[in-house]
């Protein structure tokens, strides 16, 4: 006879039903038991938790470690020395600083493992040591900064200054007047032009737009016009003819060091610059700032 009145209930033996993220404790389990992880044990002042903290930040592991006022003068020397990296970007004393970020770094992460190396002889701590350097150097302060001057900020080198260049401004908010970084050619070694007579190397252009897509641009003996609006004439100009920029370019006089070798005229040098002179939006490479901090970047 039914029984309505008495709520049914799991019986207090049955165990619960495995959760479909078990697989992954199951499979952990097995890898670390076939690895021997398993019978390792850290000391009871060291944690995994704060040893994988220590490795990402620096100057961390010493706060960890102690005493605490050496590890608040690691963390302190850890930012002084990132923003003197940011504030110099580009100079060899940036360069400087980057190194001796990764040394304090590493030293703080190895400081912090110093019970893991008790009773270790000299070239098995000497070898830690070095593999540390290594590990943090390339795992995360290289590849961080090629990201971030691959996509955010780069320093370009020109007429012996440095120019910091932002990666983010997009080629389509790009105005006349504007200055823009682009890339000369594609080839890393250069193109040859006028049959050979002139040879351009690859690198970096960086200078004004001068005119943008559908502008009429006119040449003449003293001058240049877009539009109709005369401007003072560029070195290597041409003095007579026209054209309208193409859609997607700029209109971009390059600014070149020219070395002679032979003769070249004129107008096979005029005719190349006017070529580089055509910039595809492809090429943008960035925008310069007009200042870095307190210093006014002097552009070419």
């Amino acid at each position: 006879m039914a029984r309505p009145h008495i709520p049914e209930e799991g019986a207090a033996y049955y165990p619960p039903r495995a959760r479909w993220y078990s697989v992954f404790f199951y499979l952990g389990n097995s890898l670390r038991r076939r690895m021997a992880l398993d019978r390792l044990t850290l000391p009871r002042d060291t944690k995994i938790g704060e040893m994988i903290a220590g490795f990402f930040v620096p100057g961390l592991a010493v706060w960890l470690r102690g005493p605490r006022l050496w590890g608040r003068a690691a963390l302190a020397g850890s930012a002084v020395l990132i923003l003197f990296f940011v504030v110099w970007l580009g100079y060899p004393a940036a360069n400087f600083a980057f190194g001796l970020l990764i040394s304090l770094h590493s030293t703080g992460f190895v400081y912090y493992c110093n019970p893991l190396l008790a009773g270790e002889p000299l070239h098995r701590r000497l070898a830690f040591t070095f593999l540390t350097l290594l590990a943090i150097g390339l795992l995360l302060y290289m590849p961080a900064r090629n990201y971030c001057q691959g996509h955010w900020l780069t320093p370009l080198r020109m007429n012996g200054r440095v120019i910091v260049v932002q990666r983010i401004f997009q080629p389509r908010h790009v105005q006349r007047g504007d200055w823009v970084a682009y890339a000369l050619h594609e080839d890393e070694q250069g193109e040859a032009h006028n049959g050979g007579a002139v040879w351009v190397q690859a690198g970096m252009g960086l200078g004004p737009v001068l005119a943008v897509a559908g502008d009429q641009v006119s040449f003449s003996t003293n001058s240049f016009s877009v539009n109709g609006s005369s401007q003072v004439r560029r070195s290597h100009m041409p003095v007579a003819g026209g054209f309208t920029v193409l859609e997607k370019h700029w209109f971009i006089w390059p600014n070149l060091d020219i070395s002679g070798h032979g003769n070249v005229s004129e107008a096979s040098i005029s005719g190349t610059m006017l070529t580089l002179a055509s910039v595809n939006q492809t090429q943008f490479f960035g925008q310069p700032l007009r200042r870095w901090f307190w210093r006014e970047q002097i552009l070419p």
